[in-house]
């Protein structure tokens, strides 16, 4: 988010002023395409700039692997945010997720936000328990296999 916000604020929007000033200085406004598409773009990058903002003001960089709860560290066999978790489903497949926050999700495909539904059955479960995790799709029974933390685990 931080690279958009730089990409958005230090170059496309600097580019897009220069555009719509050459764009005003041709003449007659209400006429001028290039005009009219430059502001729109102008609006667009501004809207954007303030959401990413704000959403960076109120984000906080967690480390997997720092302490949860009264014991210090946490238990490395429970789910928590920034786990790997190994599951398998009733018809014996299995897969690797990993928990991330909202704006992470779509980073990969075996990423899962903390607030879809997965994400929220799996959360604070521990290795060896059987979860059953209400989808769109219907029911989904899973037995969470292995809970890792750190770099991606070997598949």
């Amino acid at each position: 988010m931080r690279e958009e916000l730089d990409r958005l604020w230090l170059e496309e929007r600097p580019r897009v002023t220069v555009a719509v000033a050459a764009a005003a200085a041709q003449g007659d406004r209400s006429e001028n395409a290039e005009y009219t598409y430059g502001k729109k773009r102008l609006h667009e990058i501004d809207r954007r700039v303030r959401f990413l903002r704000k959403r960076l003001d109120g984000m906080t960089i967690v480390d997997p692997q720092g302490a949860a709860g009264a014991g210090g560290r946490r238990d490395p066999h429970r789910v928590f945010f920034g786990a790997w978790v190994h599951v398998e489903s009733e018809d014996g497949r299995r897969r690797w997720h990993r928990i991330v926050g909202p704006d992470e999700f779509d980073m990969a495909s075996d990423y899962i936000s903390m607030d879809s539904p997965l994400g929220r059955g799996l959360l604070r479960r521990s290795r060896g328990e059987q979860v059953l995790v209400e989808l769109p799709a219907g029911a989904l029974s899973l037995t969470i296999i292995d809970v890792q933390y750190g770099a991606r685990p070997r598949i």
